[in-house]
């Protein structure tokens, strides 16, 4: 029979992979901060459990899929938490967009626990969360990574080991959403550009999606940038700009220049403060429609 696992963090990522791993036939201890969040979990069979550190069982695993740096380290790193709950033998799996050096930090404080800590950041939208077909990423000790090899199957399509250095996986999801966020503002220049000459971005998407980048960041955004669906989020535009910055951050720390990142930032910034933080990603595209003088 699986183990039984805690589970923090049930936002627009966090309950379709917690609801993915009940289908597994893992038993599941969750906890969000916003509690109604977890009646849909509850109603497969979830216990929902009243604070973050109670969610651990002794020598057990717990996963969190929380927003930023400082969310998991309000959970993991406070005074009684899930991490000296765990104690020795317990395996903490951060699937978490954050900063390598925060995650080297966590490793850091669980080890005196007698705790794993393992990166698994996850490649894939809520979508692919609910059909279990992440792709996830991962670092950390190698014997942690083989007990919670069931555990990540059971949420993705596949598993890609980055070594035992636990930033190193995280470093691999920042250098990913640079990467979709540079997709995301040259498909909206083109369309634009397309747009301004009377060719429809509907049809540039399809094709080039079908042929010169005929892969799920081409087609998947591509479309939806040219049907200008920003909402409802998959990914918010706040948390895009987040890990931009911190990829700047981390390429600044290692003395890697990254121009169009700063570019990147700058177009995300001036999204979010025109109010529209909590709108998908790709609405970064209004800006630049905007400049061209396009409603």
């Amino acid at each position: 029979m699986a183990e039984t696992l805690g589970f923090i963090g049930l936002g627009n990522m966090g309950e379709p992979i917690a609801a993915s791993l009940l289908r597994a036939g893992f038993a599941l201890r969750v906890y969000n901060r916003t509690a109604a969040k977890s009646a849909a979990l509850v109603a497969k069979g979830a216990a929902q459990i009243p604070s973050a550190a109670e969610v651990a069982q002794a020598g057990g695993i717990v996963l969190t899929m929380l927003a930023d740096d400082r969310a998991v380290e309000e959970v993991a790193l406070r005074e009684h938490s899930f991490v000296e709950r765990l104690g020795a033998g317990g395996i903490h799996i951060s699937l978490s967009s954050i900063g390598p050096a925060t995650s080297r930090r966590l490793a850091e404080h669980h080890a005196k626990h007698k705790v794993e800590y393992l990166a698994a950041p996850v490649f894939g939208r809520p979508e692919a969360a609910a059909a279990a077909r992440l792709w996830v990423c991962t670092s950390g000790a190698p014997a942690a990574k083989q007990r919670v090899q069931p555990v990540l199957t059971a949420i993705s399509q596949g598993i890609f080991d980055f070594g035992e250095d636990v930033g190193a996986a995280n470093v691999v999801k920042l250098c990913g959403n640079f990467l979709i966020a540079a997709a995301i503002e040259a498909m909206a220049e083109s369309q634009t550009l397309a747009r301004k000459n009377g060719v429809d971005p509907k049809q540039l998407a399809e094709m080039f999606g079908k042929t010169l980048f005929a892969g799920p960041v081409y087609q998947g955004y591509g479309k939806q940038i040219a049907e200008q669906r920003f909402e409802p989020a998959g990914f918010r535009l706040a948390l895009g700009l987040k890990d931009i910055n911190l990829a700047l951050q981390t390429g600044a720390s290692s003395s890697v220049p990254m121009p169009i990142a700063s570019v990147l930032r700058d177009r995300w910034t001036e999204s979010v403060a025109k109010g529209r933080a909590d709108m998908d990603w790709t609405a970064a595209a209004l800006a630049v429609a905007e400049d061209a003088g396009l409603k």
